[in-house]
């Protein structure tokens, strides 16, 4: 076999069957290789869509790899099953029966029509724990339709929260619809996993794009729930609280966030703001007249620019920060400290640096037992040969 190790981390000894492609399901199957799972990526013959996707590219020009498909890959073997044969599916079968959890993104019903329903997984393995990801919901008049990210973000509403204004509609810059079901799905794969240490039985989780979205609504939401107002994009400043939001200063911007009266009183003293004009007097009043507070307040900060604007907050006690571009991001060093930066060694591409897990574990003395050696996002059936030979042997036990 050529995966790494066993790596450390709570979900150790672990077995997880990757059947999705694109980013959810991915990001989702990443996740649990970061907690110390195994993860099997099992591919088509063509391989995941996402190794095509691009550029940019890296690596030599007759074997080019994607940069997409190294963020969501790694920690994860790659075996190719063609589900059109015999052979595919009589391989799959045998990984079914040997896995705690399988991770799948088709549409609804293809999985069936490969001879993969759900019941038949659970007959196979009473104990396997499958979540499943779809665009729309597997059920539902729209559960028929694709999902992509971008359409979901509309669908869902978030890009009539998100650009300068409500005529101005725009995605976010990450494929977060994408990545919230994969989040999302980790989090039932978890409650899931927890409940047959109790019952013995596995289950099928289920979530999607929309669902997703929608999950992450939060106060927006309830503006059309309770409130019975429709939201709308309003660019850089909170609807709800101000002073909050992107500020312009001599040679940038900075962000404030003035969360409370507290905050509002030493903000506004520091940069002699009234604090007695009524159209400033509470959070409401400032709301509604935000226009006039962020003239003052720009106004304030024309004087200074970034760094020392950030100094003076900071001493005052005010939330603020910088707006940064992401290869700043990855150079500062509060982020690396976080162990966000992990390097993996890829067996085209050499040692090369990825985006690292959010989640870091701690025993009671403070020793910390996260994840810390990672394997790099496998070439097309890298571990094919050794996962054929393990299954072989699995069946001949």
């Amino acid at each position: 076999m050529t995966h790494s190790p066993t790596p450390t981390g709570p979900l150790r000894g672990t077995l997880v069957l990757d059947l999705s492609r694109a980013l959810a399901g991915p990001h989702a199957g990443m996740m649990l290789g970061d907690l110390g799972a195994r993860v099997i990526k099992v591919e088509t013959p063509a391989g995941d869509d996402t190794r095509s996707w691009g550029p940019p590219f890296t690596g030599p020009v007759d074997d080019l790899q994607s940069t997409y498909f190294l963020s969501c890959n790694r920690n994860k073997e790659s075996v190719v099953v063609d589900l059109k044969t015999e052979k595919g599916t009589s391989a799959l079968a045998s990984l079914v029966s040997e896995a705690d959890v399988l991770i799948e993104n088709f549409r609804p019903g293809v999985l069936d029509r490969l001879g993969f329903s759900t019941n038949r997984l659970l007959e196979l393995n009473p104990r396997l724990v499958v979540l499943s990801i779809t665009g729309f919901g597997h059920d539902g008049p729209e559960s028929h339709r694709s999902g992509y990210d971008q359409i979901l973000q509309g669908e869902a509403g978030l890009m009539s929260l998100t650009g300068s204004g409500p005529d101005d509609p725009q995605r976010t810059g990450v494929p977060i619809a994408d990545l919230l079901a994969g989040i999302y799905g980790v989090s039932g794969i978890l409650a899931a996993l927890l409940e047959r240490e109790v019952s013995g039985r596995g289950k099928i989780v289920r979530t999607s794009l929309l669902a997703a979205v929608v999950g992450v609504h939060a106060f927006q939401g309830t503006r059309v729930t309770v409130a019975h107002e429709t939201p709308q994009a309003q660019g850089n400043h909170h609807p709800s609280i101000a002073p909050y939001g992107l500020f312009a200063c001599r040679n940038g911007h900075v962000q404030i966030s003035v969360g409370s009266e507290k905050l509002w009183k030493a903000f506004a003293n520091r940069f002699e703001l009234d604090t007695a004009a009524p159209r400033f007097a509470t959070n409401a009043d400032r709301v509604r007249h935000r226009t006039e507070l962020q003239a003052q307040i720009e106004a304030a900060f024309a004087q200074h620019e970034v760094d020392d604007l950030l100094g003076i907050l900071d001493v005052a006690g005010i939330p603020a920060g910088r707006v940064r571009n992401l290869t700043e991001v990855y150079e500062w060093e509060q982020l690396r400290s976080q162990h966000l930066l992990v390097e993996v060694d890829h067996p085209l591409l050499g040692v090369v640096a990825l985006p690292g897990s959010p989640l870091r574990f701690f025993e009671k003395d403070g020793t910390e037992s996260t994840r810390r050696e990672h394997s790099a996002p496998p070439l097309l059936d890298q571990d094919g040969e050794g996962i054929h030979a393990w299954i072989s042997a699995r069946s001949q036990q």
